[in-house]
């Protein structure tokens, strides 16, 4: 199984064409379906540019080749990593001792399952969190989750920071909130419901760093087995493969590769999506590992760019509902989800007892009980 098996959903589509138009309403309709059936998808979107996100991999390449001592001043651990670095081994994977989740794998066949996380470890991964996000004009309850973005220290690195990041984050932002309104029109709701719910969000350019060096055995966890707190998590080509993510119907792993050329972008469904749609759209599971084709691509990086670091770059955004929002299902969405609750399209058997509930709550309570799952909130 490949990641051909995701559907491809155009955006050209929806931005080329009257909101009320046959091919609009089922090209939505298509991405809707997407999120309930699988938790993910791919999306073409003419607007972006593959130089950019080479600019914006090459760019954290270089910030992740410093020295520990150098990211270690852009680590804000009192904010809950939420601007700044992450360093190595400090996030866990929640699903590691979450019952529910491990159930989960419990339920899916031996071949399809993750790689082994019961040991706890932490992730062997490094992440930088910079916000794209738009101050809210009223008094925030959650200051730590809306922190002014970090900029690097290393002058030559500063100076391109901003400007990379910027850059490559509005592609990523005006994507992943363009598909957001596809798929709100698909569900048979306002365009608007989820980009409004979001206007506020804590949006992050999250790209997570693995040294391909120090981690290069195949079968290495660079991140475990888990699904994002976030609305929707939209990627952008990598130079290594690893990113696995499990369809929500099927309880296969698929790899995932994007089309050999071509403006794409994987988008997955996350926590809050779930929480809102009152689990109609359930939150992707995915995992990085290191694998064949990732220590492929790894030897023919070191061929072609010999001086270049050997760091697995992940072209991450995270879109984040506003942190104030009051987080509950939507009623016609609860309705359909509780209509859809069928075996076919779970992971495996689903016992009722173990049924979601969607205890309504401000989005910025969901986060910080999920940092907390992953070790980067006390």
């Amino acid at each position: 199984m490949s990641a051909a098996t995701l559907p491809v959903i155009d955006l050209d589509v929806f931005l080329d064409n009257d909101r009320s138009s046959d091919a609009v309403v089922q090209e939505c309709r298509k991405a809707s379906d997407a999120l309930i059936t699988y938790g993910a998808l791919l999306l073409h979107d003419s607007r972006v540019s593959e130089e950019d996100n080479n600019v914006f991999l090459d760019l954290l390449e270089d910030y992740f080749a410093q020295p520990e001592e150098a990211l270690k001043q852009d680590e804000r651990p009192e904010l809950g990593y939420q601007v700044g670095v992450t360093l190595e081994n400090t996030e866990k994977p929640k699903c590691a001792v979450d019952e529910p989740c491990l159930n989960v794998i419990a339920r899916l066949e031996p071949s399809e399952r993750p790689l082994d996380i019961t040991a706890h470890s932490p992730d062997p991964k490094c992440r930088f969190f910079w916000k794209m996000s738009e101050r809210p004009p009223y008094e925030t309850q959650f200051p730590a989750l809306n922190a002014p973005n970090v900029v690097p220290q290393d002058e030559a690195i500063k100076a391109r920071w901003t400007p990379i990041m910027e850059k490559w984050g509005k592609s990523m932002k005006d994507a992943v909130e363009n598909l957001a309104e596809m798929a709100a029109l698909g569900l048979g709701l306002p365009v608007d419901t989820f980009t409004n719910a979001g206007k506020y969000g804590p949006h992050l350019l999250a790209p997570t760093a693995s040294d391909l060096v120090k981690y290069s055995k195949e079968d290495t966890i660079l991140a475990g087995f888990h699904t994002d707190l976030n609305f929707l998590t939209i990627h952008g080509r990598s130079r290594y493969p690893g990113l696995n993510i499990w369809a929500r119907n099927t309880g296969k792993r698929i790899p995932v590769r994007f089309p050999p050329t071509g403006r794409y972008l994987l988008v997955q469904a996350g926590k809050q999506l779930e929480h809102l749609s009152g689990g109609l759209i359930k939150a992707g599971f995915h995992e990085v590992v290191v694998n064949k084709a990732t220590l492929e691509a790894v030897e023919k990086h070191k061929a072609t760019f010999p001086d270049r670091p050997l760091i697995r770059i992940s072209s991450t955004f995270f879109w984040h509902l506003s942190s104030d929002y009051d987080l509950a299902p939507l009623p016609p969405l609860k309705e359909r989800a509780q209509a859809l609750r069928a075996d076919i399209i779970n992971l495996g058997k689903v016992d009722p007892a173990e049924e979601t509930q969607y205890t309504p709550m401000k989005v910025g309570h969901q986060v910080q009980n999920e940092l907390k799952h992953i070790a980067l909130m006390a």
